[in-house]
């Protein structure tokens, strides 16, 4: 497939990525402020016209593999034989 990209896409995509990255600021900021509401306040549901933001905690843990591997010197071949590596592609852009 051969497509060809015009600067006009490459500005489109700049846009729109600054401006999800605006987005996702403000969404976390009036996460924080929800999360300390929450704190004070013991309220976990909080409704808006349309929408109900609902606050929870939970603990998440996850185990250190490569200190367990080097605590058990596991040697680097055992690990690289167990060892996926799959393809992935990054698209970066930034302002001239």
């Amino acid at each position: 497939m051969n497509t060809t990209i015009n600067t006009t896409d490459i500005d489109t995509l700049g846009t729109i990525l600054a401006n999800i990255a605006t987005l996702e600021a403000r969404a976390e900021e009036i996460k924080k402020t929800l999360k300390e509401q929450a704190s004070l306040s013991g309220e976990k549901h909080f409704d808006g016209e349309i929408f109900r933001a609902t606050y929870s905690e939970s603990n998440r843990s996850s185990v250190d593999w490569k200190a367990i591997a080097a605590k058990l010197a596991i040697p680097a071949d055992l690990i690289a034989a167990h060892t996926k590596t799959t393809a992935v592609y990054t698209v970066k852009v930034s302002t001239l």
